[in-house]
């Protein structure tokens, strides 16, 4: 096939992606790479050109229209009818259909002749070796650490009085084995090499019947590897080195890597070669003895009736027989299921995509277990092993015949299904079982006996890494089953990175593992191989009892182990890893954990709870009467509860591994912390008595909605609803809301003085006394406000009330008159009233020639009313109708996902650090957003979803990522207030560059426009899309401490143009400022002004500036600028207003004559050029008082 058919054919299987797919991740080529791979000189000039479903008419080598159609055969009918029903999208089924031939190495014979070549003379040098008379192993070793090989012997060491001996032969056979030799291997991660499998069967006559017994076998077999390396090194051109699966030295590896521009270079095959010693099957240590239930190591001071079995110990010595087994077994079933090896394909890139092999960040277990995946297609295809205890529940095979997608989803569900730590599998065997099956059950946490019935595949793996793989399964399936075409499903299960822990895990904490205490019995160093296994095996199981059904799962997440060089013995020890949470939110944040009642105290379970807990646990009496051992975590805040799970682990690994809390690391502290007022600024609001906050914001509005109800009788209308449209009332603002009251407000400073406004509307019941003239409608609206405000005060129900209007002349354009009341205990309530037939006048009244003369006020309409009425439409719907129905929403959603409100605020302190909430981005947009990493795309997306982020921290590093993807020319579509799809997809409304280009569709908004209609625009959406992929860059590292917090809360000033710096001490939401400055209070708080001593909700200078400057100079600068107390306003200047143009009257923005420099030609008289300077200067004259300095920043 020509390169660029093949070029073609790669970019198909990316089209359709989304901005942000790591296709590097599981090895996809680039283009560059493709160029590379097919060139000419690997692919020839004269290959024939085959393509599916095209047959070349003999005799016609170019194109014809002559040709006969043929019906489609039987097995292309087939294809068709699983593309449509099996497949989520035809799409999808191509897209598959593209990935695997990518993902396999290169069978070319430019690439596989060097490669083959070494693997003879490979073999050929193994089996020409000279013997090594036996000898002492402490003398050997010492041999060859003298020639630079280390010998990586394991535990218990070998010592100079041992009466076994070690020796060498030429291995008895040598065989290439694994994925590679059955043609079923994919790239791995971060762009490894394959791996070629090559095992070297170390001769009988080596061993002796008793050298399973303390680790005879593995110390002869660390002999023969060390010697097979120090040849290889001084005759064949290679780079060698020592792996250790999960730094286990008993898994010692050789790994051959090629030398490039030596005569072995082998690199264009992209592989290196893995020489792994093995044992025959007739060797003579018996196999009765290496069952689970035995004991083969014996040690100092134990008598050898007391030992405790090693089950994992004695696994490892069957697994040095397994390779050529599996080698089989995997050729079999390739022979029956002709769809097996694209399955296996799929199911490996899946579980590399999410840590279950190597690479950087990896679950806990699964490093070398490649087998693994192999027997669970095995498990699908053969079915299970009766027993005495499963002969009912025994699992069929599924059949023969399934499609490679079909056989990965049924993979999927086994996964997701089955509980491997409850209940023991054993694939369908051909020999029936080796050992009894309650062996396994009896002796180890996790069980699954591969089909030749020789090694339980998941003797070492820890339950928790076995519930994170059943977590991550089940959550495929569900994306499988609720996804819709608009959802990029191939790319989430294939090509995206999803071992990014903080968009994985609900909480992430990162444990530096130097102090810890690695004082564990000799049994567990000598069972799990080495002290950091013994360690991360005894914290699995810690951390399981501790956290029990407060998580999903628990995660253990490490770098794998790395290659090392062949003069060390073994590689480094791990010094850190990251425990990844996944909580279950019914139970994860409560406040007790119950014991065994006080009759069982001497009871072993009363032993084992305080054994667990320590000082923690303690008697507690409830008021049922009962009485308990109990732990108890106090927390103050509802941020405190939220942090329940992560101090658990804290606590368990300080009492029981003895590591500081210090070295715990959990950046959720680092996100509370902006979410609060500065510690100085809460004291001095504490030291005035009032309750601040959400519930108390709640209170203080359910109390004034008793108040009007109960003054009802004094209103000439009957007041039916109050509704609440507020931020504050949803628990959706960045910042919780702060009450200051009347008696505090004068010794607070200028920058403390921001009193928020809740807004309320107010709708009366219907009544036929309502005018039917617009203007008449808002004197209506006054008078009733007023009798509002005047029974309040009467009633001594509020300290203030006032009516407010914006214009008094009565126009139409204006929002209407509202009604601002100040309670006692220091809140500010806005009230607006809602007649339902005013939209109705507006709408007549914004119509040109329809609208009847009559129902004018005194005259006709003009452009200039009809434009403010439409105006005023706008606002009455967004204010009255959809505002209500956004806020009940939003407000259920805040219940419903106990993670919700916390993800919505940290996007809005975000946006807010980054000068773009409310002045380019409104709030309910924002909130809509949040809500899609809950609800998906509008499919039935339930809340108990695996999908669901479960903490703040999670929820805003998926938005961010979606933010980062998400092209603002894609209409999207969230359901906020239902659960079902849209009736019809969401349309692109045509918009000019200056007006919002995002279309955010709700069932109760099918435009999309309502609250995106202003912004972002098309610089403002490109500004979201870069910093969320900065965001992403940085949530992504394992490390996230306070710096990297600050970091993505920091703005760069850097891309503006002009930058307005205000005076901090005159901005009374300046104390909100994501980087505050306590200074600029601590100058003000000893100058209170006696004229300002009251309060004014709502008042914010800076605001009002940055309005009045969006006003004036919408056509040559746009701004931008933090809601939150920020104290620079930057100004990018717009590319319409650049350049030379000719004078015209009116020209919408401030000119000057073209200097005489420029006038080069007759072109450019009469001409003129923007005036900087003199917009500049007026800018700083609008804001005299508050500006400091205007800056003019030249950009590169």
């Amino acid at each position: 096939m020509p390169s660029s058919l093949k070029r073609k054919r790669a970019r198909g299987a990316e089209r359709g992606q989304e901005v942000g797919t790591d296709a590097s991740s599981v090895g996809l080529p680039s283009d560059g790479e493709l160029l590379e791979d097919e060139g000419p000189e690997d692919s020839g000039g004269d290959e024939e050109v085959s393509m599916d479903g095209v047959e070349p008419t003999p005799g016609d080598p170019g194109a014809t229209s002559h040709h006969t159609s043929k019906p489609p055969t039987g097995e292309e009918l087939r294809v068709i009818k699983d593309a449509v029903n099996l497949y989520q999208s035809s799409s999808f089924k191509l897209q598959v259909d593209a990935l695997l031939p990518n993902v396999r190495p290169s069978m070319k014979d430019s690439r596989k002749a060097p490669l083959e070549h070494f693997l003879h003379s490979l073999r050929s040098h193994l089996i020409s070796m000279r013997a090594i008379e036996p000898q002492n192993p402490v003398s050997a070793a010492r041999a060859l650490a003298k020639q630079g090989i280390a010998v990586p012997f394991a535990l218990p060491h070998p010592t100079e009085d041992a009466k076994w001996k070690v020796g060498f032969e030429p291995p008895s056979d040598v065989n290439i084995v694994g994925s590679w030799a059955n043609q079923i291997c994919v790239k791995r991660k971060e762009g490894a090499p394959f791996t070629v499998d090559v095992t070297i069967e170390m001769p009988d006559s080596l061993f002796q019947e008793k050298d399973y017994l303390d680790s005879r076998y593995f110390h002869k077999r660390s002999f023969y590897l060390a010697v097979v390396a120090r040849s290889l090194s001084t005759s064949l051109e290679v780079d060698i080195f020592y792996q250790s699966a999960l730094g286990d030295p008993r898994l010692t590896i050789l790994v051959l890597s090629p030398r490039k521009g030596s005569q072995n270079d082998f690199s264009k095959a992209h592989a290196e070669v893995h020489v792994i010693p093995v044992i025959s099957s007739s060797n003579p240590m018996p196999l009765p003895r290496l069952s689970p239930s035995h004991a083969n190591v014996r040690l100092p001071g134990k008598s050898s009736t007391g030992a405790q079995p090693t089950p994992i110990y004695n696994t490892n010595i069957l697994l040095a027989t397994y390779p050529k087994l599996s080698l089989l077994t995997t050729n079999a079933l390739k022979r029956l299921s002709p769809a097996f090896s694209d399955a296996y394909a799929l199911l490996r890139i899946w579980a590399n995509q999410r840590g279950y092999g190597e690479g950087p960040i990896c679950v806990r277990g699964f490093q070398g277990k490649g087998c693994w995946w192999n027997e669970i297609l095995g498990l699908v295809v053969l079915g299970e092993e009766p027993t005495n205890a499963n002969k009912a529940n025994v699992r069929k095979p599924l059949g023969k015949g399934l499609s490679s997608y079909q056989l990965f989803r049924a993979a999927l569900d086994v996964l997701a299904r089955q509980d491997f730590s409850q209940k023991a599998v054993y694939v369908k065997s051909t020999n029936g079982h080796k050992y009894s099956p309650d062996e396994y059950t009896s002796h180890h946490s996790a069980v699954f006996v591969d089909s030749t019935s020789t090694l339980n595949l998941l003797a070492d793996v820890p339950s928790t890494s076995l519930g994170m793989l059943r977590y991550d399964a089940n959550e495929t399936l569900e994306k499988l089953n609720t996804s819709s075409e608009s959802d990029n499903i191939f790319a989430q299960l294939f090509l995206n990175d999803q071992t990014r822990l903080f968009k994985r895990c609900d909480a992430v904490i990162r444990v530096d593992l130097t102090r810890a205490s690695k004082k564990r019995s000799a049994h567990e160093f000598v069972e799990y191989g080495s002290s950091d296994n013994a360690l991360l095996a005894a914290i699995s199981q810690t951390l399981q009892r501790g956290l029990s059904d407060r998580v999903q799962a628990i995660g253990i997440f490490h770098p794998s182990s790395t290659m090392c060089s062949v003069s060390e013995a073994h590689g480094p020890l791990l010094s850190t890893i990251y425990i990844g949470l996944i909580y279950n939110t019914e139970n994860a944040f409560r406040l007790v954990d119950h014991g065994p009642p006080v009759e069982e105290q001497d009871s072993e379970a009363g032993r084992l709870f305080r054994q667990l807990w320590g000082e923690k646990a303690e008697l507690r009496r409830f008021k049922d009467g009962r009485i308990t051992e109990s732990v108890v975590w106090e927390v103050k805040t509802s941020d405190d509860r939220a942090f329940i799970p992560v101090a658990i682990v804290r606590h368990l690994l300080r009492y029981h591994f003895g590591i500081p809390i210090s070295d715990t690391r959990n950046p959720q502290n680092y996100f509370d912390a902006k979410l609060r007022l500065p510690e100085e600024v809460s004291n001095i609001f504490q030291a005035s008595g009032s309750s601040s906050g959400f519930k108390s914001a709640l209170t203080a509005f359910d109390g004034l909605v008793k108040s009007l109800k109960s003054l009802g009788d004094q209103f000439p209308l009957v007041l039916s609803t109050v509704s609440p449209t507020s931020e504050y009332l949803r628990y959706a603002s960045a910042l919780g809301p702060v009450p200051i009251p009347q008696s505090a407000y004068l010794a607070l400073p200028d920058s403390y003085r921001y009193l928020p406004i809740i807004d309320v509307n107010l709708e009366f019941e219907k009544s036929t006394k309502w005018p039917d003239d617009i203007r008449a409608v808002r004197k209506v609206k006054l008078a009733l406000l007023e009798a509002i405000a005047t029974a309040l005060l009467s009633a001594n129900r509020v300290i203030r009330a006032s009516v407010c209007t914006a214009d008094y002349s009565g126009s139409t354009g204006q929002q209407g008159p509202s009604l601002e009341v100040y309670t006692t205990e220091g809140w500010a309530f806005s009230m607006r009233i809602w007649y339902d037939r005013e939209a109705t006048l507006l709408e007549r009244l914004s119509a040109s020639a329809r609208t009847p003369v009559g129902l004018l006020a005194a005259s006709a309409a003009n452009p200039r009313e009809q434009r403010e009425a439409q105006q005023a439409l706008e606002i009455h719907t967004r204010q009255f109708i959809h505002a209500p129905r956004h806020h009940r929403a939003i407000a259920n959603l805040a219940h419903r996902f106990t993670a919700y409100p916390g993800t919505v605020r940290l996007a809005k302190r975000w946006l807010a650090a980054h000068w773009l909430l409310v002045t380019h981005i409104s709030a309910e947009a924002v909130e809509i957003i949040a809500a899609r990493p809950f609800l998906g795309s509008g499919t039935d997306h339930p809340d108990g979803s695996s999908s669901v982020p479960r903490s703040k921290e999670r929820g805003f590093a998926l938005l961010l990522e979606f933010l980062r993807d998400w092209k603002p020319e894609e209409p999207i579509f969230v359901p906020i207030y239902e659960k079902s799809t849209p009736s019809s997809e969401p349309t692109v409304v045509a918009v000019s560059s200056k007006q919002g280009v995002w279309t955010i569709s709700t069932s109760e908004d099918k435009s999309g426009r309502m609250w995106t209609s202003g912004g972002p625009d098309i610089i403002a959406a490109r500004r979201i899309r870069a910093i969320a992929k900065e965001g992403c860059k940085i949530l992504h590292g394992t490390d996230i401490d306070s710096l990297s917090v600050e970091r993505l809360f920091a703005h760069s000033t850097d891309d503006y143009d002009v930058l307005i710096q205000l005076d901090p001490m005159v901005l009374p939401r300046y104390h909100q400022s994501v980087n505050v400055d306590s200074s600029a209070w601590s100058k003000d708080r000893t100058n209170p002004r006696e004229d300002d001593a009251i309060p004014r909700p709502g008042f914010d200078p800076a605001w009002l500036l940055f309005q009045d400057l969006q006003a004036t100079y919408s056509d040559t600068l746009k701004f931008f600028y933090d809601i939150y107390g920020g104290r620079y306003i930057g100004a990018i200047w717009l590319p319409t207003v650049s350049g030379v143009r000719p004078f015209r009257v009116m020209g919408g923005f401030s000119s000057m004559p073209v200097s005489q420099d420029q006038k080069t030609s007759e072109r450019n008289k009469g001409t003129v050029v923007l005036n900087k300077q003199a917009v500049l200067d007026e800018i700083e004259r609008m804001g005299t008082g508050l500006i400091k300095k205007v800056e003019v920043r030249e950009r590169s």
